[in-house]
């Protein structure tokens, strides 16, 4: 007999190499459940307790494997409670693919009141993902898989989505082949433009010109596969390259032209080019480039046009794949030496010294450092120590640092590093949370235990919202905070409760032992670490800090004889 439309989900899946699914189940994709249950053999079903975590753990699986992440959820609730993990893959460049199953189809958007129903499912949808379908046909599904993925590798990397009604997924395809026109032009996007050498040729002209340029990198550089460039490029000229919070790890901090952000201050104040690649160089707050400087001549280098435009002001703007553009570049250039190696680690040294003042976050995390091993993977979280990892916390190798992305969801860490170790073929997760954010998804240690993944998580317990707390202090006065203090359970008990090994740890090095004995376990293990109020990090992050931080001298770098821009 023909397949039914889940069948076709499911061979469709498998064709495109899927073998992990995160999803939950649901009435509107039983017949999709079900066809999954008969190729068992083929693709592997991971279902969390939460639909936010589905998602979550799609962009963890993509971020340390490269392979596509992929969800499925129920329509309406289950569409809405993904949309949390979907946005933070969209803000942080990831491939996830979301199967969302739909209401009838006779009754999408008539307003029933259908079971599931919500108003406009297909426009939320639409505004998570970079391209999106409603299947209307069982015999499409194929097709339509087909043209998702497509799309999914074309381009920029971010979501896709797929939309199936229920009825849909249980009719079977007719006998007669289905007319897959529609789906034609989606399946096979425009080719790449050709490198335009051109352009190539003006910037490395301008780098062999300018008296200090440096490589500013973002999460663009890994996504291309772009690290061995990279070095070779920054090598040959011996220029610095700083590196955003999403472009951690596309040169290792052993290495002596690896610059965190802030060691970036010293350089960009001295800095006559900057060359951005792979990155959107934003402010956060503000809809302003990251750095401008009257006599600083930036070049844009970028998948996506969107990342040329104004308000950043490039001189030369090229849209490229950072791996050819890098790759180009590292062959034209001339060689030299812009920066010494002693002054590179000069300004390394002058950057930690800074990082150093901040206790005890900086103690808590180079406690994690020493015991995490080599090929582990750190996931960060929107927490005090994790606000200063993004400059202290040393990453050495390409996709093994998670963070948030300028989505900023908190609490999306945890399901986010179990999504991790799923894709991570057995290295050890890292993950640190704060007691405001894991309230978000401590339902997750049952998927942690459940799947035995080799996750160590660490929650960092103060008791509060602790960086609201900070900010209503600093902005509205010491006496004025509202709305910041928790009710928390005894973490060390819920772990137990779910089969999960929970240690207390009192200091940085009872953490360090704790994480270092965590490794002898084969699956998750829980380390609450009571901590108090802590000092600000914010004078030290970001290439400008945030207005209305004060920032302490700092004192001379290495660069400081040399003229400003």
């Amino acid at each position: 007999m023909p397949y039914t439309g889940g069948q076709m989900l499911a061979a469709s899946l498998i064709e495109q190499n899927v073998d992990t699914l995160f999803m939950i189940p649901g009435v509107q994709l039983d017949w999709a459940v079900d066809a999954l249950r008969e190729r068992q053999n083929q693709i592997k079903l991971v279902v969390p307790r939460h639909e936010q975590a589905t998602t979550y753990m799609a962009d963890g699986y993509y971020r340390v494997s490269g392979k596509p992440g992929v969800a499925m959820v129920v329509p309406g609730p289950g569409v809405l409670n993904a949309g949390a993990g979907l946005a933070t893959a969209y803000a942080a460049n990831s491939k996830v693919v979301l199967i969302a199953g739909n209401v009838h189809s006779h009754g999408i958007g008539a307003g029933y009141g259908l079971l599931h129903e919500i108003k406009d499912q297909t426009g939320l949808i639409a505004g998570l993902t970079k391209w999106n379908a409603n299947v209307d046909d069982p015999a499409q599904i194929g097709a339509a898989m087909h043209a998702a993925f497509a799309q999914l590798h074309a381009g920029r990397p971010r979501p896709v989505g797929i939309e199936v009604p229920h009825d849909v997924l249980e009719a079977r395809a007719g006998a007669t082949p289905a007319d897959t026109t529609r789906w034609r032009d989606a399946a096979t996007p425009p080719p790449a433009a050709p490198l335009d050498m051109e352009v190539v040729g003006r910037i490395a002209r301008a780098i062999d010109e300018a008296r200090l340029p440096v490589l500013y990198v973002g999460g663009g550089v890994i996504a291309a596969n772009a690290s061995e460039a990279l070095a070779r490029l920054a090598r040959k000229v011996g220029m610095p390259v700083v590196l955003s919070d999403n472009g951690l790890g596309a040169l290792s901090d052993r290495d002596p032209l690896a610059m965190n952000t802030l060691a970036g201050r010293a350089v960009f104040e001295h800095a006559d080019l900057v060359v951005v690649v792979g990155s959107r160089f934003m402010n956060a707050l503000h809809p302003s480039p990251s750095w401008s400087a009257a006599g600083t001549r930036f070049i844009h280098i970028n998948i996506d046009a969107d990342d040329l435009r104004a308000p950043r002001r490039a001189a030369i703007a090229l849209q490229a794949d950072a791996a050819e553009a890098l790759g180009a570049l590292a062959d034209a250039v001339k060689p030299r030496e812009v920066l010494t190696e002693a002054e590179a680690r000069g300004l390394k040294e002058w950057a930690q010294a800074q990082i150093d003042r901040v206790t005890p976050q900086v103690d808590y995390i180079r406690a994690m450092r020493s015991a995490l091993p080599e090929d582990g993977i750190f996931v960060n979280e929107l927490t005090q120590v994790g606000y200063l990892s993004r400059i202290a916390f040393p990453i050495y190798t390409p996709r093994s640092y998670v963070g948030p992305g300028y989505q900023g969801t908190l609490g999306y860490g945890f399901p986010t590093a179990l999504g991790a170790a799923v894709g991570g073929g057995g290295r050890r997760v890292l993950s640190i949370t704060g007691d405001g954010g894991f309230g978000w998804n401590l339902q997750e240690l049952a998927t942690a235990r459940k799947y035995n993944l080799p996750v160590t998580l660490v929650v960092f317990n103060d008791g509060h919202f602790g960086n609201v707390r900070a900010i209503q202090k600093r902005v509205f006065g010491p006496d004025n905070q509202v709305a910041v203090e928790l009710q928390n359970p005894d973490f060390v008990a819920l772990a137990q409760a779910f089969g999960v090994p929970g240690v207390r740890a009192t200091s940085a090095a009872a953490l360090q032992a704790a994480i270092t004995d965590s490794l002898s376990q084969n699956g998750p293990v829980l380390i609450e670490a009571p901590v108090g109020e802590m000092p600000s990090p914010w004078h030290l992050m970001r290439l400008q800090p945030m207005p209305g931080v004060k920032v302490p001298d700092a004192g001379p770098h290495p660069l400081s004889s040399r003229p400003p821009v």
